[in-house]
Protein backbone atom coordinates (compact mmCIF):
# COMPACT_ATOMS: atom_id res chain seq x y z
CA UNK A 1 0.00 0.00 0.00
CA UNK A 2 2.88 2.36 0.70
CA UNK A 3 4.06 1.93 -2.90
CA UNK A 4 0.68 3.15 -4.15
CA UNK A 5 0.90 6.20 -1.86
CA UNK A 6 4.46 6.78 -3.04
CA UNK A 7 3.36 6.79 -6.70
CA UNK A 8 0.34 9.00 -6.01
CA UNK A 9 2.41 11.52 -4.05
CA UNK A 10 5.07 11.61 -6.78
CA UNK A 11 2.45 12.22 -9.51
CA UNK A 12 0.59 14.80 -7.42
CA UNK A 13 3.80 16.73 -6.73
CA UNK A 14 4.88 16.58 -10.38
CA UNK A 15 1.48 17.99 -11.44
CA UNK A 16 1.49 20.58 -8.65
CA UNK A 17 4.83 21.81 -9.92
CA UNK A 18 3.10 22.88 -13.14
CA UNK A 19 0.99 25.23 -11.02
CA UNK A 20 4.07 26.33 -9.06
CA UNK A 21 5.93 27.09 -12.29
CA UNK A 22 3.03 29.23 -13.52
CA UNK A 23 2.58 30.97 -10.16
CA UNK A 24 6.31 31.62 -9.67
CA UNK A 25 6.68 32.88 -13.22
CA UNK A 26 3.69 35.23 -13.09
CA UNK A 27 4.00 36.62 -9.56
CA UNK A 28 7.68 36.23 -8.66
CA UNK A 29 9.68 36.30 -11.90
CA UNK A 30 7.45 38.95 -13.48
CA UNK A 31 6.95 40.51 -10.05
CA UNK A 32 9.36 41.40 -7.28
CA UNK A 33 12.27 39.33 -8.69
CA UNK A 34 12.05 40.72 -12.23
CA UNK A 35 15.66 41.87 -11.80
CA UNK A 36 16.73 38.21 -11.92
CA UNK A 37 14.35 37.16 -14.70
CA UNK A 38 14.65 40.06 -17.15
CA UNK A 39 17.87 38.75 -18.74
CA UNK A 40 15.84 35.74 -19.86
CA UNK A 41 13.66 38.05 -21.98
CA UNK A 42 16.34 40.51 -23.02
CA UNK A 43 19.89 39.20 -22.74
CA UNK A 44 22.21 41.96 -21.56
CA UNK A 45 25.45 39.98 -21.15
CA UNK A 46 27.71 37.52 -23.00
CA UNK A 47 27.59 34.67 -20.49
CA UNK A 48 25.92 31.33 -21.21
CA UNK A 49 24.46 31.51 -17.71
CA UNK A 50 21.58 33.86 -16.96
CA UNK A 51 20.64 35.49 -13.67
CA UNK A 52 17.33 33.74 -14.30
CA UNK A 53 19.08 30.40 -13.62
CA UNK A 54 19.00 31.29 -9.90
CA UNK A 55 15.37 30.16 -9.76
CA UNK A 56 16.51 26.60 -10.45
CA UNK A 57 18.60 26.73 -7.28
CA UNK A 58 15.55 27.44 -5.09
CA UNK A 59 13.65 24.36 -6.25
CA UNK A 60 16.81 22.25 -6.11
CA UNK A 61 17.25 23.22 -2.45
CA UNK A 62 13.63 22.30 -1.69
CA UNK A 63 14.11 18.93 -3.40
CA UNK A 64 17.41 18.25 -1.62
CA UNK A 65 15.82 19.15 1.72
CA UNK A 66 13.18 16.51 1.06
CA UNK A 67 15.92 13.97 0.32
CA UNK A 68 17.59 14.90 3.60
CA UNK A 69 14.40 14.34 5.62
CA UNK A 70 13.79 11.03 3.87
CA UNK A 71 17.34 9.81 4.33
CA UNK A 72 18.29 11.10 7.78
CA UNK A 73 14.96 11.66 9.54
CA UNK A 74 13.19 8.61 8.03
CA UNK A 75 10.23 10.58 6.69
CA UNK A 76 9.20 8.20 3.89
CA UNK A 77 6.87 10.60 2.04
CA UNK A 78 9.66 13.14 1.55
CA UNK A 79 11.29 10.87 -1.05
CA UNK A 80 8.39 10.98 -3.55
CA UNK A 81 8.02 14.73 -2.93
CA UNK A 82 11.71 15.36 -3.59
CA UNK A 83 11.69 13.12 -6.65
CA UNK A 84 8.51 14.77 -7.99
CA UNK A 85 10.11 18.21 -7.73
CA UNK A 86 13.33 16.94 -9.29
CA UNK A 87 11.51 15.13 -12.13
CA UNK A 88 9.56 18.29 -12.97
CA UNK A 89 12.80 20.27 -12.90
CA UNK A 90 14.37 17.85 -15.38
CA UNK A 91 11.30 17.95 -17.62
CA UNK A 92 11.22 21.75 -17.45
CA UNK A 93 14.91 21.99 -18.29
CA UNK A 94 14.53 19.66 -21.28
CA UNK A 95 11.42 21.40 -22.65
CA UNK A 96 12.22 25.02 -21.83
CA UNK A 97 16.00 25.36 -21.91
CA UNK A 98 16.93 22.64 -24.41
CA UNK A 99 13.89 22.30 -26.71
CA UNK A 100 12.57 25.89 -26.77
CA UNK A 101 15.61 28.07 -26.12
CA UNK A 102 18.22 25.71 -27.63
CA UNK A 103 20.78 26.27 -24.88
CA UNK A 104 22.16 22.94 -26.08
CA UNK A 105 21.93 22.25 -29.80
CA UNK A 106 19.73 19.16 -29.61
CA UNK A 107 15.99 18.48 -30.14
CA UNK A 108 15.89 20.96 -33.03
CA UNK A 109 13.91 18.82 -35.45
CA UNK A 110 10.78 18.09 -33.39
CA UNK A 111 7.96 19.37 -35.57
CA UNK A 112 4.81 17.59 -34.43
CA UNK A 113 1.69 19.62 -33.56
CA UNK A 114 2.41 19.64 -29.81
CA UNK A 115 6.02 20.79 -30.25
CA UNK A 116 4.94 23.58 -32.60
CA UNK A 117 2.20 24.65 -30.17
CA UNK A 118 4.60 24.83 -27.23
CA UNK A 119 7.09 26.84 -29.27
CA UNK A 120 4.37 29.19 -30.55
CA UNK A 121 2.99 29.79 -27.04
CA UNK A 122 6.44 30.50 -25.65
CA UNK A 123 7.22 32.86 -28.52
CA UNK A 124 4.05 34.82 -27.69
CA UNK A 125 5.23 35.16 -24.11
CA UNK A 126 8.66 36.39 -25.19
CA UNK A 127 7.30 39.02 -27.58
CA UNK A 128 6.99 41.20 -24.46
CA UNK A 129 10.46 42.28 -23.35
CA UNK A 130 9.26 44.08 -20.25
CA UNK A 131 7.95 43.04 -16.88
CA UNK A 132 4.27 43.51 -17.73
CA UNK A 133 1.87 42.02 -20.26
CA UNK A 134 3.59 38.66 -20.76
CA UNK A 135 1.17 35.76 -20.98
CA UNK A 136 2.14 33.17 -18.42
CA UNK A 137 1.29 29.48 -18.45
CA UNK A 138 2.92 26.23 -17.42
CA UNK A 139 5.28 24.07 -19.40
CA UNK A 140 2.95 21.15 -20.10
CA UNK A 141 -0.45 22.80 -20.01
CA UNK A 142 -0.48 25.26 -22.89
CA UNK A 143 -3.70 26.98 -24.07
CA UNK A 144 -5.24 25.17 -27.03
CA UNK A 145 -5.29 28.34 -29.14
CA UNK A 146 -1.58 27.76 -29.84
CA UNK A 147 -2.07 24.29 -31.32
CA UNK A 148 -2.76 24.20 -35.05
CA UNK A 149 -2.66 21.06 -37.10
Amino acid sequence: MQTLYWILIFLAVFCAMEFMAWFTHKYVMHGFLWSLHKDHHHKDHDSWFERNDAFFIFYAIVSMTCFYFWSYENVWWCLPIGLGIMAYGVAYFVVHDIFIHQRFKILRNANNWYAKGVRRAHKMHHKHLGKDHGECFGMLIVPFKYFKR
